[in-house]
């Protein structure tokens, strides 16, 4: 598989909406929101993304790497960001984290079918695969909640 394609699966857009597109809709003022009894928030989803894509990149670079508690290592214990400052660095954690995965892909020096540091059966190909199918997955969820805020 072309590493190329690969990344842009990764950045969105070619079956789904691309998550910077999504956040732009976005407002601030009820990005804290939970509705119609749903039991996360559209900050919490995004939190969740994040935090899923930052453990997978540790899980294939980190030599102490340490599986966190699931679920509750992987959703914030809060509904809403503090400030829209906190907002914003989440967002752009997101986005940093994405293209240094992204980068890593492309650098072909990486071989994606090598097991990555913490595995010996999961390989580089099979945890960006994994990254983007969750990205895509909590994607169509934010479109949703978009829709329901409407936002969108």
């Amino acid at each position: 598989m072309e590493r190329a394609q690969l990344v842009k699966h990764l950045m969105g857009g070619e079956a789904f909406m691309p998550i910077d597109k999504v956040l732009n809709e976005a407002s601030f003022e009820k990005i804290g929101n939970r509705i119609h009894g749903l039991p996360y928030s559209f900050y919490e989803v995004f939190y969740h993304i994040t935090y899923t894509q930052k453990d997978i990149l540790d899980y294939i670079f980190l030599d102490d790497y340490q599986t966190p508690k699931w679920p509750e290592g992987y959703w914030d214990q809060k509904q809403a960001p503090e400030s829209e400052n906190e907002w914003e660095q989440l967002k752009s954690k997101f986005f940093k984290e994405r293209q240094q995965l992204a980068d890593y892909i492309l650098d072909e020096q990486n071989n994606l079918d090598t097991p990555v540091k913490n595995s010996e059966d999961h390989t580089l190909l099979r945890e960006l695969l994994l990254v983007i199918e969750h990205n895509a997955h909590h994607t169509g969820q934010l479109i949703l909640l978009l829709r329901l805020l409407g936002d969108h």
